[in-house]
């Protein structure tokens, strides 16, 4: 130890380095982050967001990574104002009014765990966050001077530091680096007081700010919230599960948002929803191991359709012998079913008008063929689920026809199903090439694969004549090749009346008035 000089203050422990400041609110690992860079790699609306803001707000790239962060993390946590860096207190601020109401909450549950609909949370809060900048110039300006503050302390401590360590080395004498033992000191002090009062300053003027960006803040999360829900609606509406959007790069999952939402179709997209839903549930009310469609109760001991309450009469002692004795006597209820058996069916075609009155709105302004699509759609899962294959014959005039095959043993492609569901021909109505092609088609797959028995169904809203010789014929390749066909007579044309050609070609017809009503087509996936 060197002695003290005389008239000078003992040589003090040199203050501990001030702590880290960090300049991210939001409380993140490595890997998010990472995700984050990955995310606004690819996205060139991220990167033009950030280079815009920026020119306003210096630390707008990290108040960009915490908005996102916020969208992303599950249960997102904000670091304590007094570890972040003085300029980044308006981030704080920003993000507290964010994700403090409701309807934050409500985002995440779209968002969380998906970096692209976090990212596109960060775009739909775009225009709120132009807002909060622009109107919390004097809070940031604060706010950055408080920063700026903050180093100068850092730094005058630092120096002071620096010099008490050297002379309690012995590698300087302290008086000769601060000649009255006080400059060092108190340089510190001032930088110190500065920066305190810079400080209370940025705070007055956040504050100040804070009612004006929790205003912004709720509107702007209530809006991302509902943006981010209908685009998960319409994809599902579309039948793009998570599993699928998640594997799909950003550029990819964002045309194909764009394209979803610009579809003619896109307005239908609840139509679409409730058609498939119904379809699950028809389905659901099929009974495993019996054939057809569930029409009730019956009496036998057919233990492969047998209810299961009288299953429960095993797990009591005392019932047992009569179970045994209803089984013998063929007395147990067992469900009851017509139709025939599923395995081995054919492909499900769905021949879709698409001439020009299938524009025509019904009630509630949904058109004929928003429902006719609508319907196909739902047919196609329905084949998928039976594993089996479903082509799609879109027809008008006799000129005009498009065929869309989606095997069983091959995915899907959303932008195959997109590409189906937005044709449209056009035209007048003709029944036999569209027939003729799905009969072809039932053919040539019991020539390649012996499947026969497939389903054909017909939905249009016009009625038009047929040669006598093509009906012949038509009857004999039903016949040999056992398909069925249904129909389904939109708008309540005269197709639907009973001695029309529609009714002449079809095993089951139905006439569909309320194009609201999903349900009035719930028959036909019971018994497909």
């Amino acid at each position: 130890m060197t002695d003290t000089p005389p008239g000078s203050d003992p040589p003090t422990t040199p203050p501990a380095p001030p702590a880290q400041r960090h300049t991210l609110t939001v409380v993140a690992d490595r890997f998010d982050i990472a995700t984050w860079q990955d995310t606004r790699a690819q996205s060139t609306a991220l990167r033009d967001l950030a280079a815009e803001l920026r020119a306003r707000h210096e630390g707008a790239a990290d108040l960009l990574t915490d908005v996102f962060l916020a969208a992303y993390r599950a249960r997102p946590r904000l670091r304590d104002p007094a570890t972040l860096d003085p300029a980044r207190l308006l981030n704080h601020c920003i993000l507290t009014s964010l994700t403090e109401p409701s309807e934050f909450a409500e985002l995440q549950r779209t968002t969380a765990g998906d970096p692209y609909a976090a990212a596109m949370s960060v775009l739909a809060l775009a225009p709120a966050l132009r807002r909060i900048l622009e109107g919390a110039d004097e809070a940031q300006s604060r706010a950055e001077e408080a920063g700026r503050a903050q180093l100068a302390a850092e730094r005058a401590a630092a120096e002071l530091a620096e010099a008490l360590r050297q002379a309690d080395q012995g590698q300087v004498d302290l008086g000769q680096v601060e000649p009255d033992g006080h400059t060092l000191r108190q340089a510190a002090e001032a930088a110190r007081a500065a920066a305190r009062q810079a400080m209370n300053t940025a705070t007055q003027a956040l504050a100040a700010a804070a009612p004006g960006l929790r205003a912004v803040s709720h509107a702007a999360a209530a809006r991302a919230a509902t943006a981010a829900r209908k685009e998960a609606d319409l994809m599902r509406a579309w039948g793009v599960g998570p599993g699928q959007t998640e594997r799909m790069p950003f550029a990819e999952r964002l045309r194909l948002a764009e394209r979803l939402s610009s579809s003619h179709l896109a307005q239908w997209a609840d139509l679409i929803g409730r058609f498939r839903q119904m379809a699950r549930g028809e389905r659901a009310r099929k009974v495993e191991h019996t054939s057809g469609e569930l029409i009730g109760v019956t009496l036998g001991n057919d233990l492969s359709r047998i209810v299961p309450s009288e299953l429960a009469h095993l797990g009591l002692p005392e019932l047992r012998a009569v179970f045994a004795a209803r089984y013998a006597a063929g007395e147990l209820m067992l469900y009851d079913s017509r139709g025939d058996q599923t395995s081995g069916r054919g492909a499900i075609i769905a021949c879709v008008d698409t001439s020009h009155s299938m524009y025509e709105a019904g009630p509630g302004g949904v058109t004929r063929e928003a429902w006719a699509k609508g319907c196909a759609l739902a047919l196609l899962d329905q084949a998928r689920h039976a594993r089996r294959d479903f082509v799609g014959i879109l027809f008008s005039a006799a000129d005009k026809l498009q065929v869309f095959r989606f095997p069983a043993d091959e995915p899907a492609p959303v932008e195959r199903v997109l590409e189906f569901a937005e044709t449209f021909l056009g035209g007048g109505t003709d029944y036999q090439r569209p027939l003729s092609a799905a009969a072809d088609l039932l053919q040539q797959e019991f020539d390649d694969a012996s499947r026969s028995r497939g389903d054909i169904v017909m939905i249009t809203d016009d009625d038009c004549d047929v040669a006598e010789t093509w009906m012949r014929q038509w009857r004999e390749t039903k016949r040999r090749l056992g398909f069925r066909v249904f129909g389904a007579a939109v708008g309540v044309p005269p197709a639907a009346a009973a001695d029309s050609v529609l009714d002449a070609l079809c095993d089951n017809l139905r006439s569909i008035e309320d194009l609201t009503d999903v349900h009035a087509a719930a028959d036909l996936f019971r018994v497909i």
